[in-house]
């Protein structure tokens, strides 16, 4: 398998040995993602020198209560027409200045 990113000059080949079985279900995975696999071993490589640590979970992501608390809320407002449009960055940046 080779992977390349060509967006800047600094770009490198890794070649990496996988199992066949496992590089078509990762495929598999990322293009139901809108992905390709380069996108996803970048990003992972990217966490990895970032965070100094490999987390490995099957688990899917779930969002905390909180999190869907607030998407709820978000929704409700959205739906009753309870937010603002702004015309532009600086006037949104204006009116949270006065929160």
């Amino acid at each position: 398998m080779v992977y390349m990113a060509t967006t800047t000059k600094t770009a490198t080949i890794l070649n990496i040995k996988t199992d066949k079985k496992l590089k078509a279900e990762a495929k598999k995975v990322a293009d139901e993602m809108g992905l390709t696999l380069t996108t996803v071993l970048n990003s992972m490589l990217k966490q990895f020198v970032r965070e100094k640590e490999l987390t490995l979970s099957t688990k899917p992501l779930r969002p905390t209560k909180w999190l869907v608390d607030a998407l709820t809320e978000s929704r409700r407002d959205y739906e009753a027409g309870n937010y603002k449009k702004f015309d532009n960055v600086e006037d949104l940046i204006a009116d949270l200045k006065k929160l």
